[in-house]
This record gives structure tokens, sequence and C-alpha cells, in this order.
């Protein structure tokens, strides 16, 4: 990443890193690349930071990147690949994507084959709480990124229209863990009736854990990704605190920064070994 002083009032005259950022314009219908700090990104509307992939030259190097709360090995390739799809979907889809929609684009985007095919059974959809919403199909349909799909078969097929879905890499496989992850996205998993709003904020707090004690993100980031204003954020965000999903939030006003705590890990108890029977007196 480049060096360089930025535009942005707050940051005027810095010398901080200097991000690549993607601009949408004209419906979708034209993009536009540009240096920029996370500042100016957050500031421009329809802008998404375009994410470091685990494929360049340079990621068996990357040590600065957060470790995810998990324990498991491929949690962190899982949290980083739904995390840069979230990213791509702030952009891709119009701001505003409901949050169901935009998890029902989620899986959709990390489960399509390199033509652009996803195919979701019932059973998936059925846990989501998203069998029988066409809404969702249509507000999509209507954003431009996918057909219409036929609802009746068992298996609902469906063709996406972005072409940046064409090209992902890794395999399907992987992405099919990723897509996994997101809808149990340890440790801020929520039950699968809860509203999708609070599941949709959820998951972008889980993106952005870290096994470190403390969890923070920009607001705009936040907001952005959930496809909210700020105030709304907020507002979910306390809905999460007495879900007891999270134990506190709060809001640094000076630098747009949003810290939250994770409930402690319950102990888990040990079965007691069963008491052994006493030997009997002998006569």
């Amino acid at each position: 990443r480049a060096q360089g002083c930025c535009w942005h009032p707050r940051h005027r005259g810095c010398a901080g890193p200097v991000l690549l950022a993607l601009t949408r314009g004209r419906g979708g219908r034209t993009w536009r690349l540009a240096d920029t700090c996370a500042a100016c990104a957050a500031a421009t509307s329809n802008t998404a930071v375009v994410p470091d992939t685990l494929l360049g030259p340079h990621a068996a190097d990357r040590t600065s990147a957060p470790a995810p709360a998990s324990t498991s090995p491929s949690a962190f390739h899982e949290q980083l690949r739904v995390r840069e799809m979230l990213t791509y979907l702030a952009t891709a889809l119009p701001q505003f994507a409901s949050p169901a929609a935009r998890l029902l684009a989620l899986q959709c985007a990390l489960r399509a084959d390199s033509r652009g095919h996803v195919r979701l059974p019932a059973g998936l959809l059925r846990g989501m709480r998203l069998h029988g919403r066409r809404e969702l199909w249509e507000e999509l349909a209507h954003a431009g990124w996918l057909e219409l799909p036929d609802p009746r078969p068992a298996h609902l097929t469906v063709r996406l229209l972005d072409p940046a879905v064409l090209d992902q890499a890794p395999g399907r496989s992987a992405r099919h863990r990723a897509a996994h992850w997101a809808m149990h996205s340890t440790p801020l998993t929520l039950p699968s009736a809860a509203p999708s709003a609070l599941q949709l904020t959820a998951l972008v707090l889980a993106v952005h854990t870290c096994a470190q004690a403390r969890h923070s993100a920009d607001l705009e980031i936040l907001a952005r990704l959930c496809g909210h204003s700020c105030h709304q954020t907020e507002a979910l965000l306390d809905r999460l605190v007495a879900a007891r999903t999270l134990t506190a939030w709060h809001h640094h006003r000076e630098t747009d920064e949003v810290i939250w705590h994770l409930p402690w890990p319950q102990p888990t108890a040990t079965p007691r070994a069963p008491a052994r029977p006493r030997p009997g007196r002998l006569r």
C-alpha cells in the first residue's frame, strides 16, 4: 500500500496508509478504483475498501491480521472469506437492500460455481428462516444481481448476474465451509429465529472479532456492511446486549471506533463419576 496525504478534513495532512477503494456509479454500470484512506472511503457513498486477498504473493508472510476467536485451524480463512464477501456485497448491492436479502446474497455468492449457478436445498433455506420468502429474490433481481428463480422445485437453482462472483478463489469446498461458518459464526451465533437485522449485525461483528480480549471496528464500516445508518447500528448493538450476545459496547466518538465485549465462556461441567458400591460385610 502506498503512503500519502489524505483530503478528508478529519485526516488532513496525515501520512497514514492509503487503501484501494472501489466505487459504484450509475446503478452499477460504472466502477472506479482509487487510492484513498479509510476515512475517505467511509465518507464516500457506494464505496468499499478492496480487501487483501489470501492468494496474493505475500499471503504466506501476512502476520498482522488478527486471529479469530475460534481455535479451529481453518476458522481464520473462513472468517476472512466471509468478511471479504460482506465487503463486496456492501458495494454490489443497493444501500437499501434488506438484511435478509444480504444474508441470502452472501450464501449465494459463497456457494456459486464458475458459471454463477447456485443450488440451494430447501432445508438450507428453512434453517435460515428464508424459505418461501419470494420478496427477497425479487429484491435481489430488481437490483440486477441475479435472475429471478423458480421457487417450486425442492432444490432452488438460481443464476447470479454479477461477473465478480465468477472468478472467485479458492475452490468451492473452501467457500462452502465459509458459507457454513457464516451461519454459525462462533462466538456470536444467534438462534435462527432471531430477526435478520440482528443476525447480520452479529455476523459483521463476528468477522471483526479476534482472539484478543479487545474487539473493535470503525462504526462507519460496521454500518456499511450491515446496510444500516450509524444510529440503526447502535440500536442493534443495544439489542445484542439485551439478548446477552454481547456484555457491553462503547463508541469512541473521537476516533469513531466501536469496542464490544463478549460474555466469558462458561466452564464446562465435569460429569461426576458414578459412586462405587461399597463392599458388603462378610458374614
